[in-house]
């Protein structure tokens, strides 16, 4: 569970807003969103394809950067 240290002079508003953005990252939102209901077979198919895509992207995406050649 992500943790935020209120600072010193800091409103609670914008310590919230970083408790909230730390949340986001870590997908605890969206798995408290999916878990509120009941997920069909279908729909765990689909979202489980829609994870698998969006990481077969971004793994394309850095590898096709890393194997650039420099130019000189």
């Amino acid at each position: 569970m992500p943790e935020v240290e209120v600072k010193k002079g800091e409103s609670i508003d914008r310590a919230l807003k970083r408790l909230k953005s730390k949340m986001e990252t870590e997908g605890i939102i969206d798995e408290m969103r999916r878990l509120r209901s009941f997920e069909t077979p279908t729909q765990k198919a689909k979202r489980k394809a829609r994870i698998a895509a969006k990481r077969n992207r971004n793994r394309f995406r850095f590898t096709l950067q890393d194997n650039k050649a420099p130019e000189d």
